[in-house]
């Protein structure tokens, strides 16, 4: 039996070939069902299952290629397993047929933005919705990030993204939104965000962090294999701990779940 935590371990399972810390390691059904099962013994609450790599200057894929990737695992998942599963992807399509196949949640990374269809499928539906802050895109988001003032222009975001798409009928309590760390942001960026995380919590919604990996950790710590990023993602994990984080996505389940143990058992003592 696990111990239960108030935040929830979301498992990165990324089914490409191209994707920043793990693309090709899981690109065949058998092995990203085997990732699952794993992620699942270490302790993970949800699964997260993209089929498109959204890292700095990648390639979009089409529609097809997604849904050949991502429909057989969540199939196999859900054939052995009740662990909730998020789809990632932005396009309808895809989260319709995900949706279909036993997914739980919706994770888009453009917030409704990309597929115009999105919208309408999210009406049709009562799952969760993830959205995240990215300025540009993955081709080009990284090039020369700049904002008035990051913390403010996000949460000016979230507000416009949460007023536009309640305004179409969705509720309110379905929504979680994300940050967006690594996604058009600098170092500086990246650490303003963590600095400034309980504002974010003010928009009446969950959050969900995905810090897990990424450069800029690996600019702090000089570290240059994503891999090797897992101590320094669980660090995170466990500092954003008590800032009112509801999901925290990692690759490393059982690094992050370790030090989110033990931030708790420090903060319930007496």
């Amino acid at each position: 039996m696990t111990t239960e935590l108030p935040a929830r371990i979301m498992g990165i399972l990324n089914v490409t070939p191209d994707s920043f810390s793990d693309g090709g390691h899981f690109a065949s059904t058998e092995a990203a069902l085997d990732q699952a099962d794993k992620l699942i013994d270490a302790g993970a609450d949800i699964l997260d299952i993209g089929g498109e790599s959204t890292r700095p200057f990648a390639d979009p894929v089409s529609a097809e290629d997604e849904l050949q990737r991502v429909i057989p695992v969540i199939r196999g998942i859900r054939r052995n397993h009740s662990i909730p599963i998020s789809i990632d992807t932005t396009k309808a399509a895809v989260a319709r047929e995900a949706l279909d196949a036993g997914a739980d949640i919706i994770n888009d990374i453009s917030a409704l933005q990309k597929d115009a269809e999105m919208i309408s499928l999210v009406k049709k539906t009562t799952v969760p919705v993830i959205i995240m802050h990215m300025q540009g895109k993955p081709a080009d988001m990284q090039i020369a990030p700049e904002y008035q003032d990051v913390i403010k222009d996000i949460l000016d975001f979230f507000r416009a993204r949460i007023d536009w798409i309640t305004g179409n009928g969705v509720a309110l309590s379905r929504l979680i939104i994300d940050p967006g760390i690594g996604f058009g942001k600098t170092l500086q960026h990246n650490l303003s965000i963590l600095k400034n995380l309980k504002k974010f919590s003010l928009l009446g919604t969950p959050v969900l962090l995905g810090h897990s990996r990424k450069r800029f950790l690996g600019d702090i710590t000089k570290t240059a294999i994503e891999e090797e990023r897992d101590l320094a993602t669980a660090v995170v994990s466990a500092l954003c701990y008590t800032e009112n984080i509801a999901i925290i996505r990692v690759h490393n389940v059982a690094a992050t779940r370790q030090a989110l143990l033990v931030t708790e058992a420090i903060r319930s003592a007496t």
